[in-house]
């Protein structure tokens, strides 16, 4: 079969890019390099929905964020990801900062960020009652928040699916030919993709997926930021996302209310060459804590539950590179796209379209398009009343499997049935074992549940695909010497 489009990686930008595309007569099809789809970069995010005040008015990121931070809450009611539009506080600790917040807080005016607010001592406090006493004033951003980054992409996919996209998991192009008005696109393990167009969405890997298809040469350097949820009875969680004085590679340490419920705190920023280094340690978590236990009151220690690390793909511009390529006219180069590329992703998304109409792509808008998901029923969220109904079409929504998020085993078998058969799939589609306790009560049901639904032996389940096996065999088959 020849596509039109191969979308190559399908973390937030290939995903965006991929629904943007399913409203037209176009055969698109995303390929995937892990098991499942938003496994790197986009996986590992602080889930903010970013306001537009951090960067200059010409950059490229701006204009993007703008435009994304307004799309965004309106795919949220269409796809029904989870989206807590709390606003953003921007936080000065002394008079010295505020100085430099007025200056950030004019970019933002310059950049056309709508609803801000200069904040004095007194209203900062009844915006945000949990801050520190040593806070002297700031400015607020209302339209702002967190996602869920990985349903946010979920939910993309799926619906750019359910418009006829079609989907390649553990499919890591390693070689693209353009011969005769077309691509080849080979996989590690041989298979083949031709399409008359590529975008190159790879995240960290962009640049090799660059030089793979004979393209640009470019470098994508990993900045990890390590990150630290905490348990959602911490009492430090804000009701706003808190911001401090951004430094010259980050824009600070933060404490965010995600919306799943939790609070986090991070991240930190260190520039690395290896880009599957994502370990965390205890050294920058109390750096971090005392960073944020400094911002605002209640954060401790004893609330920790787990961490995590990002690796933000970084351009040699350090500005997103978005562009048709000079040297394969039929590829369209989507890399660096680094914070606050979630915010941008579904403007980028426009974008890249746009790029692929102007290199020669005819579109014919779908007359059939739909681009709406039903709301997903979850057992914590739903009444007594509503409980009883789904509990006589399936009593598995009234077995409680993950306690501490209150998951049914109904939610995780439907996560099954829609495709996801790793536990970090299942995991991050349902919130199963991202409670307090990790998955130390439930673990052994998830895995029984994934089995059962999807045909695969115990053994063979991985956490993330590829080699992550989670068992190695059954005790009885052990060979005693």
């Amino acid at each position: 079969m020849l596509y039109d489009v191969a979308i190559i990686g399908a973390g937030a930008t290939g995903a965006a890019a991929a629904f943007m595309l399913s409203k037209y007569q176009v055969k698109t099809v995303l390929l995937e390099r892990a098991r499942e789809v938003c496994a790197g970069v986009s996986k590992a995010n602080s889930g903010i929905v970013h306001g537009g005040f951090h960067h200059p008015s010409d950059s490229l990121k701006t204009r993007l964020e703008l435009r994304g931070n307004e799309l965004i809450e309106k795919l949220s009611s269409q796809l029904h990801f989870p989206y807590l539009k709390c606003g953003i506080l921007v936080v000065a600790y002394s008079e010295e900062e505020l100085e430099i917040l007025q200056k950030l807080y004019q970019r933002g005016l310059d950049n056309g960020v709508k609803d801000m607010e200069f904040c004095g001592r007194e209203r900062i406090f009844e915006l945000e009652p949990k801050l520190d006493d040593s806070a002297v004033g700031g400015f607020f951003v209302p339209h702002g928040g967190t996602i869920e980054p990985y349903n946010y992409v979920f939910s993309l996919v799926e619906c750019a699916l359910k418009n006829h996209v079609d989907l390649r998991c553990e499919f890591k192009v390693t070689k693209g030919n353009f011969v005769d008005g077309a691509w080849e696109l080979t996989a590690e393990d041989g298979r083949t993709i031709k399409a008359k167009y590529a975008v190159n969405a790879a995240g960290l890997f962009a640049d090799e997926v660059s030089r793979a298809l004979e393209a640009e040469n470019f470098n994508i350097f990993p900045r990890k930021g390590e990150e630290y949820l905490l348990d959602r009875t911490c009492a430090g969680r804000p009701s706003k996302v808190i911001f401090p004085v951004p430094v010259k590679h980050s824009k600070g340490v933060l404490v965010i209310p995600t919306a799943g419920g939790t609070t986090m705190i991070g991240p930190t920023a260190e520039v690395l060459d290896d880009k599957n280094d994502t370990a965390t340690t205890r050294d920058n978590f109390i750096k971090i804590l005392n960073l944020t236990q400094k911002m605002v009151k209640g954060l401790s220690a004893r609330d920790l539950i787990t961490s995590f690390a990002g690796l933000r793909p970084v351009h040699d511009s350090e500005d997103f590179y978005i562009e048709q390529s000079a040297v394969q006219p039929a590829l369209i180069q989507a890399a660096g796209i680094q914070s606050p590329g979630l915010t941008a992703s579904p403007a980028i998304g426009e974008y890249i379209v746009c790029l692929l109409k102007n290199a020669g792509l005819p579109l014919e808008e779908k007359t059939d398009f739909d681009g709406t998901l039903p709301e997903r029923f979850e057992a914590r969220k739903v009444d007594d009343v509503k409980l009883q109904q789904l509990y006589q079409s399936d009593p598995a929504w009234t077995n409680i499997v993950c306690r501490c998020e209150e998951i049914s085993e109904a939610e995780i078998a439907e996560a099954v049935r829609r495709g996801h058969t790793t536990v970090d799939g299942v995991k991050f589609y349902t919130r199963a074992g991202m409670g307090r306790c990790q998955g130390g009560f439930c673990s052994a049901k998830i895995f029984q549940i994934i089995s059962k639904e999807s045909g695969i032996p115990m053994e063979n389940l991985t956490k993330r695909g590829g080699e992550s096996r989670i068992l190695a065999g059954k005790l009885g088959d052990l060979e005693v010497k």
